[in-house]
């Protein structure tokens, strides 16, 4: 006679979460709550100086930095 014993293997344990990844460009202020950019939040300008300081200027709509605040003629490019 034989006898099989079965054995069940234990669960994998959870991955750990992955670190949040660093901001693509350097946040002059992360005021995502007011941010009316339509771009990403993690970028602000408060004005063009700023943008222009950090070499971002012209800002493009759709561009980090991007806000309505920025582009005074309403074209989508602002600080031109």
């Amino acid at each position: 006679m034989r006898v099989t014993k079965t054995v069940t293997a234990a669960p994998a344990a959870p991955a750990a979460p992955a670190a949040p990844a660093a901001p693509a460009a350097p946040a002059a202020n992360d005021d995502s709550a007011s941010d009316d950019s339509g771009g990403s939040a993690t970028v602000y300008y408060g004005n063009c100086s700023e943008a222009r300081a950090a070499g971002a200027a012209p800002v493009h709509a759709g561009d980090p930095g991007y806000g309505r605040h920025l582009d005074r003629n309403g074209d989508g490019t602002g600080c031109e």
